[in-house]
Protein backbone atom coordinates (compact mmCIF):
# COMPACT_ATOMS: atom_id res chain seq x y z
CA UNK A 1 0.00 0.00 0.00
CA UNK A 2 2.00 3.01 -1.20
CA UNK A 3 0.19 6.01 0.39
CA UNK A 4 -0.71 6.04 4.09
CA UNK A 5 -2.02 9.00 6.11
CA UNK A 6 -1.45 9.13 9.89
CA UNK A 7 -3.69 11.51 11.86
CA UNK A 8 -4.49 12.21 15.49
CA UNK A 9 -7.97 10.99 16.43
CA UNK A 10 -8.44 13.14 19.55
CA UNK A 11 -7.08 16.61 20.51
CA UNK A 12 -3.43 15.88 19.74
CA UNK A 13 -0.52 14.42 21.70
CA UNK A 14 -1.76 10.89 20.98
CA UNK A 15 1.67 9.57 19.98
CA UNK A 16 1.59 10.14 16.20
CA UNK A 17 5.36 10.49 16.18
CA UNK A 18 5.78 7.00 17.55
CA UNK A 19 3.23 5.56 15.14
CA UNK A 20 4.98 7.23 12.21
CA UNK A 21 8.35 6.13 13.49
CA UNK A 22 7.09 2.54 13.80
CA UNK A 23 6.26 2.56 10.10
CA UNK A 24 9.39 4.50 9.18
CA UNK A 25 11.59 1.52 8.37
CA UNK A 26 9.00 0.34 5.83
CA UNK A 27 8.37 3.63 4.01
CA UNK A 28 10.42 5.71 1.61
CA UNK A 29 9.02 9.21 2.28
CA UNK A 30 7.46 10.83 5.37
CA UNK A 31 5.55 14.05 4.66
CA UNK A 32 4.33 16.62 7.16
CA UNK A 33 1.35 18.27 5.48
CA UNK A 34 -0.05 20.84 7.93
CA UNK A 35 0.72 22.93 11.00
CA UNK A 36 4.05 24.32 12.07
CA UNK A 37 6.20 24.28 15.18
CA UNK A 38 3.14 24.60 17.42
CA UNK A 39 3.00 20.87 18.02
CA UNK A 40 5.57 18.34 19.11
CA UNK A 41 6.29 14.64 18.67
CA UNK A 42 8.41 12.71 21.15
CA UNK A 43 10.19 9.68 19.71
CA UNK A 44 12.25 7.37 21.94
CA UNK A 45 15.02 5.41 20.19
CA UNK A 46 16.83 3.12 22.61
CA UNK A 47 18.09 5.35 25.40
CA UNK A 48 17.70 8.49 23.28
CA UNK A 49 14.64 10.76 23.39
CA UNK A 50 13.98 13.17 20.52
CA UNK A 51 11.48 16.04 20.67
CA UNK A 52 10.48 17.10 17.15
CA UNK A 53 8.36 20.18 16.48
CA UNK A 54 8.54 21.28 12.86
CA UNK A 55 10.38 18.33 11.34
CA UNK A 56 8.65 15.14 10.14
CA UNK A 57 9.31 12.10 12.33
CA UNK A 58 10.92 10.35 9.38
CA UNK A 59 13.99 12.54 9.88
CA UNK A 60 15.17 9.95 12.44
CA UNK A 61 15.00 6.96 10.09
CA UNK A 62 17.98 6.33 7.78
CA UNK A 63 17.14 6.21 4.05
CA UNK A 64 13.71 7.82 4.52
CA UNK A 65 13.20 11.15 2.73
CA UNK A 66 11.47 13.60 5.12
CA UNK A 67 9.36 16.26 3.40
CA UNK A 68 7.79 19.49 4.67
CA UNK A 69 4.74 19.98 2.45
CA UNK A 70 3.13 23.12 1.07
CA UNK A 71 0.42 23.00 3.75
CA UNK A 72 2.94 23.66 6.53
CA UNK A 73 3.88 27.11 7.82
CA UNK A 74 7.64 27.24 8.39
CA UNK A 75 9.54 29.23 10.99
CA UNK A 76 12.94 29.23 9.26
CA UNK A 77 14.87 29.97 12.44
CA UNK A 78 13.21 27.06 14.27
CA UNK A 79 13.81 24.79 11.27
CA UNK A 80 17.57 25.26 11.45
CA UNK A 81 17.64 25.12 15.25
CA UNK A 82 16.05 21.67 15.06
CA UNK A 83 18.31 20.52 12.23
CA UNK A 84 21.43 21.71 14.05
CA UNK A 85 20.35 20.02 17.29
CA UNK A 86 19.80 16.70 15.52
CA UNK A 87 23.08 17.00 13.62
CA UNK A 88 24.90 17.56 16.91
CA UNK A 89 23.49 14.21 18.09
CA UNK A 90 24.70 12.39 15.02
CA UNK A 91 21.44 12.33 13.01
CA UNK A 92 21.82 12.70 9.25
CA UNK A 93 19.48 15.54 8.21
CA UNK A 94 20.74 15.99 4.65
CA UNK A 95 17.74 14.24 3.08
CA UNK A 96 15.18 16.88 4.13
CA UNK A 97 13.03 18.43 1.38
CA UNK A 98 10.92 21.59 1.80
CA UNK A 99 8.10 22.63 -0.53
CA UNK A 100 8.74 25.86 -2.42
CA UNK A 101 5.08 26.71 -1.83
CA UNK A 102 5.15 26.38 1.98
CA UNK A 103 4.41 29.65 3.76
CA UNK A 104 6.87 31.32 6.13
CA UNK A 105 6.24 32.43 9.69
CA UNK A 106 7.75 35.92 9.81
CA UNK A 107 8.79 37.63 13.06
CA UNK A 108 5.71 39.86 12.96
CA UNK A 109 3.46 36.79 12.97
CA UNK A 110 4.82 35.76 16.35
CA UNK A 111 4.33 39.30 17.69
CA UNK A 112 0.73 39.50 16.45
CA UNK A 113 -0.05 36.06 17.89
CA UNK A 114 1.14 36.94 21.38
CA UNK A 115 -0.41 40.40 21.67
CA UNK A 116 -3.73 39.23 20.23
CA UNK A 117 -3.98 36.36 22.69
CA UNK A 118 -3.29 38.71 25.61
CA UNK A 119 -5.84 41.18 24.25
CA UNK A 120 -8.55 38.47 24.19
CA UNK A 121 -8.20 37.86 27.92
CA UNK A 122 -10.85 35.37 29.09
CA UNK A 123 -11.83 34.75 25.46
CA UNK A 124 -8.33 33.56 24.56
CA UNK A 125 -7.97 30.52 22.32
CA UNK A 126 -4.93 29.05 24.06
CA UNK A 127 -2.45 29.35 21.19
CA UNK A 128 1.25 28.57 21.56
CA UNK A 129 2.18 32.13 20.57
CA UNK A 130 4.40 30.88 17.74
CA UNK A 131 2.72 32.80 14.95
CA UNK A 132 0.89 29.87 13.37
CA UNK A 133 -2.57 31.44 13.15
CA UNK A 134 -1.41 34.83 11.82
CA UNK A 135 0.73 33.09 9.18
CA UNK A 136 -2.24 31.05 7.98
CA UNK A 137 -4.42 34.19 8.10
CA UNK A 138 -1.95 35.93 5.77
CA UNK A 139 -1.98 32.90 3.50
CA UNK A 140 -5.77 33.04 3.16
CA UNK A 141 -5.68 36.84 2.82
CA UNK A 142 -3.12 36.42 0.01
CA UNK A 143 -0.47 38.55 1.67
CA UNK A 144 1.68 35.63 2.81
CA UNK A 145 5.35 34.95 2.15
CA UNK A 146 6.41 31.60 0.70
CA UNK A 147 9.73 29.76 0.78
CA UNK A 148 10.31 30.53 -2.90
CA UNK A 149 10.10 34.28 -2.16
CA UNK A 150 13.40 34.10 -0.26
CA UNK A 151 15.25 33.81 -3.56
CA UNK A 152 14.04 37.12 -5.03
CA UNK A 153 14.78 40.00 -2.66
CA UNK A 154 12.65 42.44 -4.66
CA UNK A 155 9.54 40.25 -4.42
CA UNK A 156 10.26 39.46 -0.78
CA UNK A 157 10.49 43.13 0.10
CA UNK A 158 7.25 43.93 -1.75
CA UNK A 159 5.40 41.18 0.09
CA UNK A 160 6.73 42.20 3.49
CA UNK A 161 5.74 45.81 2.81
CA UNK A 162 2.24 44.75 1.83
CA UNK A 163 1.82 42.62 4.92
CA UNK A 164 3.24 45.16 7.38
CA UNK A 165 1.26 48.11 6.03
CA UNK A 166 -1.86 46.98 7.86
CA UNK A 167 -0.20 45.16 10.74
CA UNK A 168 1.78 48.17 11.93
CA UNK A 169 -1.41 50.21 12.24
CA UNK A 170 -2.82 47.42 14.37
CA UNK A 171 0.30 47.08 16.52
CA UNK A 172 0.72 50.81 17.15
CA UNK A 173 -2.87 52.06 17.37
CA UNK A 174 -4.62 49.09 18.99
CA UNK A 175 -1.97 47.16 20.90
CA UNK A 176 0.35 50.09 21.76
CA UNK A 177 3.41 48.29 20.42
CA UNK A 178 6.22 49.62 18.25
CA UNK A 179 6.02 49.35 14.49
CA UNK A 180 8.06 46.61 12.79
CA UNK A 181 10.27 47.80 9.94
CA UNK A 182 10.44 46.19 6.54
CA UNK A 183 14.25 46.25 6.58
CA UNK A 184 14.62 44.27 9.80
CA UNK A 185 12.16 41.63 8.63
CA UNK A 186 13.71 41.21 5.19
CA UNK A 187 17.21 41.10 6.67
CA UNK A 188 16.27 38.35 9.09
CA UNK A 189 14.54 36.21 6.47
CA UNK A 190 17.33 36.55 3.91
CA UNK A 191 19.86 35.17 6.40
CA UNK A 192 18.47 31.71 5.74
CA UNK A 193 17.92 31.87 1.97
CA UNK A 194 21.09 30.17 0.76
CA UNK A 195 21.02 27.55 3.47
CA UNK A 196 17.47 26.46 2.69
CA UNK A 197 17.88 26.63 -1.11
CA UNK A 198 19.28 23.06 -1.59
CA UNK A 199 16.30 21.63 0.30
CA UNK A 200 13.59 23.34 -1.75
CA UNK A 201 11.52 21.17 -4.07
CA UNK A 202 8.28 20.89 -6.03
CA UNK A 203 6.52 18.80 -3.38
CA UNK A 204 3.65 17.68 -5.64
CA UNK A 205 5.96 16.52 -8.43
CA UNK A 206 8.35 14.80 -6.02
CA UNK A 207 5.62 12.80 -4.28
CA UNK A 208 3.61 11.88 -7.34
CA UNK A 209 6.73 10.62 -9.11
CA UNK A 210 7.60 8.62 -5.98
CA UNK A 211 4.14 7.01 -5.94
CA UNK A 212 4.36 6.31 -9.68
CA UNK A 213 7.64 4.50 -9.02
CA UNK A 214 5.99 2.27 -6.39
CA UNK A 215 7.53 4.02 -3.40
CA UNK A 216 5.69 4.04 -0.07
CA UNK A 217 4.79 7.53 1.17
CA UNK A 218 3.54 8.26 4.67
CA UNK A 219 1.66 11.53 5.32
CA UNK A 220 1.93 12.79 8.90
CA UNK A 221 -0.57 15.24 10.40
CA UNK A 222 0.25 17.89 12.96
CA UNK A 223 -2.28 18.40 15.78
CA UNK A 224 -5.41 16.23 15.48
CA UNK A 225 -8.98 15.74 14.33
CA UNK A 226 -10.63 17.71 17.15
CA UNK A 227 -8.29 20.63 16.43
CA UNK A 228 -9.05 20.74 12.70
CA UNK A 229 -10.16 24.23 11.66
CA UNK A 230 -13.25 22.81 9.91
CA UNK A 231 -14.07 19.66 11.85
CA UNK A 232 -12.71 20.39 15.33
CA UNK A 233 -14.16 22.14 18.40
CA UNK A 234 -14.17 25.55 16.72
CA UNK A 235 -12.99 28.18 17.66
CA UNK A 236 -10.69 26.27 20.03
CA UNK A 237 -8.80 24.71 17.14
CA UNK A 238 -5.64 25.09 15.12
CA UNK A 239 -5.50 27.07 11.87
CA UNK A 240 -5.13 24.22 9.39
CA UNK A 241 -6.74 20.96 8.31
CA UNK A 242 -5.35 18.24 10.57
CA UNK A 243 -7.73 15.60 9.20
CA UNK A 244 -6.93 13.20 6.37
CA UNK A 245 -8.20 15.58 3.68
CA UNK A 246 -5.39 17.96 4.62
CA UNK A 247 -2.89 15.43 3.31
CA UNK A 248 -4.19 16.04 -0.19
CA UNK A 249 -4.22 19.84 -0.17
CA UNK A 250 -1.11 20.07 1.98
CA UNK A 251 1.13 18.00 -0.26
CA UNK A 252 -0.19 18.16 -3.81
CA UNK A 253 -1.34 14.58 -4.34
CA UNK A 254 -4.82 13.56 -5.48
CA UNK A 255 -7.33 11.86 -3.12
CA UNK A 256 -7.38 8.69 -5.23
CA UNK A 257 -3.73 8.08 -4.35
CA UNK A 258 -4.42 7.48 -0.64
CA UNK A 259 -4.67 3.80 0.31
CA UNK A 260 -4.90 3.74 4.12
CA UNK A 261 -5.75 6.25 6.84
CA UNK A 262 -4.44 5.45 10.31
CA UNK A 263 -5.81 7.25 13.36
CA UNK A 264 -3.76 7.46 16.53
CA UNK A 265 -5.69 7.48 19.79
CA UNK A 266 -4.78 7.24 23.47
CA UNK A 267 -6.29 4.66 25.81
CA UNK A 268 -7.65 7.74 27.59
CA UNK A 269 -8.04 11.36 26.42
CA UNK A 270 -6.03 14.58 26.76
CA UNK A 271 -6.06 18.08 25.36
CA UNK A 272 -4.01 21.26 25.72
CA UNK A 273 -5.42 24.78 25.63
CA UNK A 274 -8.93 26.11 26.03
CA UNK A 275 -12.24 24.63 24.90
CA UNK A 276 -14.81 21.99 25.88
CA UNK A 277 -13.67 18.55 27.00
CA UNK A 278 -16.59 16.31 28.17
CA UNK A 279 -14.60 13.57 29.94
CA UNK A 280 -12.10 15.91 31.66
CA UNK A 281 -11.13 14.94 35.21
CA UNK A 282 -10.47 17.79 37.65
CA UNK A 283 -9.58 15.47 40.51
CA UNK A 284 -6.93 13.08 41.79
CA UNK A 285 -7.63 10.64 38.96
CA UNK A 286 -6.91 13.34 36.39
CA UNK A 287 -3.64 14.06 38.18
CA UNK A 288 -2.85 10.31 38.20
CA UNK A 289 -3.25 10.13 34.42
CA UNK A 290 -1.17 13.30 33.98
CA UNK A 291 1.74 12.11 36.13
CA UNK A 292 1.71 8.47 35.08
CA UNK A 293 1.39 9.33 31.40
CA UNK A 294 3.86 12.23 31.52
CA UNK A 295 1.18 14.50 30.09
CA UNK A 296 3.06 17.73 29.55
CA UNK A 297 3.32 19.46 26.18
CA UNK A 298 6.41 18.65 24.10
CA UNK A 299 6.44 22.15 22.60
CA UNK A 300 5.18 24.30 25.49
CA UNK A 301 5.65 22.19 28.62
CA UNK A 302 2.04 22.99 29.56
CA UNK A 303 0.27 20.35 31.68
CA UNK A 304 -2.31 18.55 29.57
CA UNK A 305 -5.91 18.26 30.63
CA UNK A 306 -6.73 14.57 31.16
CA UNK A 307 -9.91 12.49 31.02
CA UNK A 308 -11.34 9.08 30.24
CA UNK A 309 -11.59 7.52 26.78
CA UNK A 310 -14.34 9.10 24.66
CA UNK A 311 -15.87 6.72 22.11
CA UNK A 312 -18.11 9.48 20.69
CA UNK A 313 -15.01 11.36 19.58
CA UNK A 314 -13.43 8.14 18.30
CA UNK A 315 -16.46 7.42 16.11
CA UNK A 316 -16.46 11.00 14.85
CA UNK A 317 -12.75 10.80 13.97
CA UNK A 318 -13.33 7.51 12.17
CA UNK A 319 -16.06 9.12 10.08
CA UNK A 320 -14.48 12.43 9.08
CA UNK A 321 -11.09 10.85 8.31
CA UNK A 322 -12.31 7.64 6.73
CA UNK A 323 -10.06 5.68 9.09
CA UNK A 324 -9.01 2.18 8.12
CA UNK A 325 -7.06 1.51 11.33
CA UNK A 326 -6.52 2.81 14.84
CA UNK A 327 -3.24 2.77 16.76
CA UNK A 328 -3.92 2.94 20.49
CA UNK A 329 -1.12 4.33 22.65
CA UNK A 330 -0.39 4.41 26.40
CA UNK A 331 -2.45 1.40 27.42
CA UNK A 332 0.17 0.83 30.13
CA UNK A 333 -0.81 4.09 31.87
CA UNK A 334 -4.10 2.48 32.97
CA UNK A 335 -2.36 -0.41 34.76
CA UNK A 336 -3.30 -0.56 38.44
CA UNK A 337 -6.84 0.84 38.16
CA UNK A 338 -9.60 -1.33 39.59
CA UNK A 339 -12.29 0.12 37.33
CA UNK A 340 -11.85 2.09 34.09
CA UNK A 341 -14.76 4.28 32.91
CA UNK A 342 -15.31 4.69 29.17
CA UNK A 343 -17.58 7.36 27.68
CA UNK A 344 -20.05 5.76 25.25
CA UNK A 345 -22.46 8.69 24.70
CA UNK A 346 -23.40 12.17 25.97
CA UNK A 347 -26.41 13.57 27.74
CA UNK A 348 -27.47 17.15 27.03
CA UNK A 349 -30.57 18.52 28.77
CA UNK A 350 -31.97 15.03 29.21
CA UNK A 351 -31.33 13.98 25.59
CA UNK A 352 -28.87 11.22 24.69
CA UNK A 353 -26.31 11.81 21.92
CA UNK A 354 -24.53 8.76 20.52
CA UNK A 355 -22.82 10.93 17.89
CA UNK A 356 -21.17 14.35 18.09
CA UNK A 357 -23.73 17.13 18.63
CA UNK A 358 -23.77 19.53 15.70
CA UNK A 359 -24.38 22.48 18.02
CA UNK A 360 -21.31 23.96 19.74
CA UNK A 361 -23.36 24.86 22.81
CA UNK A 362 -24.64 21.29 23.14
CA UNK A 363 -21.11 19.91 23.02
CA UNK A 364 -19.99 22.45 25.60
CA UNK A 365 -22.71 21.23 27.98
CA UNK A 366 -22.35 17.52 27.17
CA UNK A 367 -22.27 15.20 30.20
CA UNK A 368 -20.54 11.88 29.51
CA UNK A 369 -22.45 8.61 29.86
CA UNK A 370 -20.01 6.02 31.15
CA UNK A 371 -19.60 2.27 31.14
CA UNK A 372 -17.11 0.79 33.61
CA UNK A 373 -14.67 -1.93 32.65
CA UNK A 374 -12.53 -4.05 34.96
CA UNK A 375 -8.88 -3.07 35.22
CA UNK A 376 -5.66 -5.07 35.56
CA UNK A 377 -2.60 -4.96 37.82
CA UNK A 378 0.09 -6.74 35.82
CA UNK A 379 2.99 -4.83 34.21
CA UNK A 380 2.38 -4.87 30.44
CA UNK A 381 5.33 -2.81 29.21
CA UNK A 382 7.25 -5.91 28.09
CA UNK A 383 4.29 -7.63 26.36
CA UNK A 384 4.60 -7.90 22.57
CA UNK A 385 1.69 -10.24 21.69
CA UNK A 386 -1.96 -9.37 22.23
CA UNK A 387 -2.78 -12.78 23.69
CA UNK A 388 -0.10 -12.24 26.37
CA UNK A 389 -1.87 -9.18 27.78
CA UNK A 390 -3.89 -9.63 30.97
CA UNK A 391 -7.41 -10.81 30.13
CA UNK A 392 -8.98 -7.55 31.34
CA UNK A 393 -6.56 -5.51 29.22
CA UNK A 394 -7.55 -7.59 26.18
CA UNK A 395 -11.22 -7.02 26.99
CA UNK A 396 -10.64 -3.28 27.34
CA UNK A 397 -9.06 -3.06 23.89
CA UNK A 398 -11.70 -5.28 22.29
CA UNK A 399 -14.55 -3.29 23.82
CA UNK A 400 -13.07 0.04 22.70
CA UNK A 401 -12.65 -1.41 19.23
CA UNK A 402 -16.31 -2.44 19.13
CA UNK A 403 -17.55 1.07 20.02
CA UNK A 404 -15.00 3.21 18.13
CA UNK A 405 -15.91 2.47 14.52
CA UNK A 406 -12.49 1.22 13.41
CA UNK A 407 -10.30 -1.79 14.14
CA UNK A 408 -7.43 -1.31 16.60
CA UNK A 409 -4.42 -2.58 14.68
CA UNK A 410 -1.58 -1.69 17.06
CA UNK A 411 -1.28 -1.01 20.79
CA UNK A 412 1.40 1.00 22.57
CA UNK A 413 2.39 -0.45 25.94
CA UNK A 414 5.33 1.81 26.81
CA UNK A 415 7.40 4.77 25.60
CA UNK A 416 10.18 2.78 23.91
CA UNK A 417 10.32 2.41 20.16
CA UNK A 418 9.73 -1.35 20.40
CA UNK A 419 6.97 -1.24 23.03
CA UNK A 420 4.16 -1.94 20.57
CA UNK A 421 1.80 -4.87 20.02
CA UNK A 422 0.85 -5.42 16.39
CA UNK A 423 -2.57 -6.96 15.64
CA UNK A 424 -2.90 -6.08 11.93
CA UNK A 425 -0.44 -4.87 9.30
CA UNK A 426 -0.86 -1.09 8.94
CA UNK A 427 0.55 -1.14 5.40
CA UNK A 428 -1.43 -4.08 4.07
Amino acid sequence: MPAVVVVGAQWGDEGKGKATDQLGSRVDYVVKFNGGNNAGHTVVVGDEKYALHLLPSGILTPDVVPVIGNGVVVDIEVLFQELDALSARGVDVSRLKVSAAAHIIAPYHRTIDKVTERFLGKRRIGTTGRGIGPAYADKISRVGIRIQDLFDEKILRQKVEGSLDQKNHLLVKVYNRRAITVDETVEELLRYAERVRPMVTDCSLLLNEALDAGKTVLFEAGQATMLDVDHGTYPFVTSSNATAGGAVTGSGIGPTRIDRVVGVIKAYTTRVGEGPFPTELDDDMGEFLRKTGGEYGVTTGRPRRCGWYDAVIARYASRVNGLTDLVMTKLDVLTGLEKIPVCVAYEVDGKRFDEMPIDQSDFHHAVPIYEELDGWWEDITHVRRFEDLPVNAQRYVEHLESISGTRISAIGVGPDREATISRHDLLG
